[in-house]
């Protein structure tokens, strides 16, 4: 007798990815979305510094892990978090600990995305299958170009590289060195969070737009997408390598 079927098999795909949205639905259900803001982390900012002291070497873990869970939710607190990590823990440290937290929540989301979305792209159209084609073969380059210019949502890339089908190393390396220069501006705004608060004034978020900050990051992405552009030029005039 044939056996049957295995019951909603394809649902279970979507098992990893369900419960990340209910879990950022539920953030915003209870009211979690009023702790995060600027006006928050001023509002706060002595209490979260005496329970930093207070939790000693925890203190670090315990941040990496709540970055990290804020973004494997796709909660759009990556500024925020990076901001207090500066003021809690300065430029240097904060910048660790961010990219630490923001690359394993990235991960986890990801997963959860090439799991629950695997293929969607095929499905999708044709422009949907020119990006999964570029993820596919430039990976790494286009990763970091999405990840150097602010321009792009943080969770939206980690949901478009997982549906993409971006092997899991690529997308580590892509992630993690990818948003070292936005995470340093912005560790390094925070520091001086107490005493901009002090003078009655609050970070400014769109330093990342300034000229002389998007530039040089628009500068790092062109420089990453030049390999792409000599490969297809090299493609087009039937050039081979020397």
């Amino acid at each position: 007798m044939p056996s049957s079927p295995r019951p909603f098999p394809a649902i279970r795909r979507f098992l990893p990815l369900g419960a990340l949205v209910l879990a950022g639905v539920l953030f915003f259900a209870f009211g979690g979305h009023r702790y995060v803001s600027v006006d928050a982390l001023a509002d706060n900012r002595q209490w979260l510094v005496g329970l930093v002291a207070r939790a000693g070497p925890v203190a670090p873990l315990a941040f990496i892990l709540a970055y990290a869970g804020l973004i494997a939710v796709s909660v759009p607190a990556g500024a925020l978090m990076t901001l207090t990590g500066g003021f809690l823990f300065g430029p240097w440290f904060g910048t660790l600990y961010c990219i630490t937290g923001a690359t394993l929540g990235a991960v986890i989301a990801f997963l959860a995305a090439r799991a629950g979305l695997a293929g969607l792209a095929a499905r999708a159209g044709v422009w949907a299958r020119r990006i999964e084609t570029g993820f596919r073969d430039n990976g790494l380059l286009y990763l970091l170009v999405l990840r150097l210019i602010p321009l792009f949502p943080f969770w939206l890339v980690n949901l478009a590289a997982g549906a993409a089908g971006l092997r899991l190393p690529i997308f580590v390396l892509g992630t993690f060195f990818g948003i070292i220069p936005v995470t340093l501006i912005l560790a390094s705004l925070g520091n001086g969070l107490g005493m901009l608060v002090e003078e009655g004034r609050s970070p400014d978020l769109a330093i990342l737009f300034q000229p002389s900050v998007l530039l040089p990051l628009i500068g790092l992405a062109v420089l990453a997408l030049l390999p792409i552009v000599y490969k297809r030029w090299r493609a087009a005039t039937g050039r081979e390598p020397a």
